[in-house]
């Protein structure tokens, strides 16, 4: 469970609509295919954000685990497409992987969690839209995450570091060069040292890339703070 000294830990999603007046909620395509290992959580992460966004109003989530779910036809009437915990070489077909690259390229927000980052190794436009390859996961054990940039919507209210029982990801290069850093890893806290970089943004063309390593245990998904991150990183993403 995340612990943060600025706020206590809850298990209720945030409450308050934060959309303006007459503004639309953001539409959101939540892919959860695997074709890789599947993470447990991910039926909490659907849960989660299909009942985060019909509490606040400030999204609608379309959550499947079919990759023909995502076309160039369906991503019209989206805002944002999620790779929620996908793994492994997914079937998307060259149409629509060029769909998606062409959806985030015209200002199409893209969020990324978890496992998103060990998803088609075989398609070499995917790495540079998500940041990252995963390479392993050293350390399942609680730890402190350090925040780099408190200012980022998706981080203003997580103080300067917290601390979360979480698998957490190592990549095959430091993305810190290719993206802004919102949070690392405090390696001290794991008995290690080096750099690991856990959450980021990015741009990618017209469009705006986040990316949140955490999201391996439910308890992550069902904690108040991490459902902060993720549904600012939505709206950032979409540009509201």
């Amino acid at each position: 469970m995340l612990g943060c000294s600025s706020s206590s830990s809850s298990t209720t999603a945030p409450g308050t609509p934060n959309n303006p007046p007459g503004m639309s909620p953001v539409r959101v395509l939540m892919l959860t295919a695997t074709a890789g290992f599947r993470h447990d959580s991910i039926s909490t992460a659907r849960q989660v954000m299909t009942t985060m966004g019909a509490t606040t109003g400030e999204f609608t989530v379309v959550a499947s685990d079919d990759v023909s779910a995502v076309d160039a036809a369906s991503l019209a009437n989206q805002d944002v497409l999620f790779f929620a915990m996908t793994s492994g070489e997914l079937p998307l077909t060259p149409d629509q992987r060029a769909a998606i690259l062409a959806f985030v390229s015209r200002g199409g927000g893209f969020v990324g969690t978890h496992s998103a980052t060990d998803t088609s190794y075989d398609w070499a436009e995917y790495g540079a839209l998500i940041g990252a390859r995963f390479r392993d996961h050293p350390w399942t054990r609680q730890a402190n995450v350090i925040v780099e940039d408190q200012a980022h919507p998706s981080t203003s209210l997580l103080g300067s570091q917290f601390s979360i029982e979480e698998e957490f990801y190592a990549f095959r290069d430091n993305p810190r060069p290719r993206v802004h850093v919102l949070l690392r890893l405090d390696a001290s806290s794991v008995g290690a040292a080096g750099d690991y970089p856990l959450a980021w943004t990015l741009t990618y063309g017209g469009g705006r890339v986040y990316y949140n390593a955490l999201g391996h245990f439910s308890s992550t998904w069902n904690d108040r703070r991490y459902q902060q991150q993720i549904a600012a990183a939505i709206r950032w993403a979409a540009g509201r």
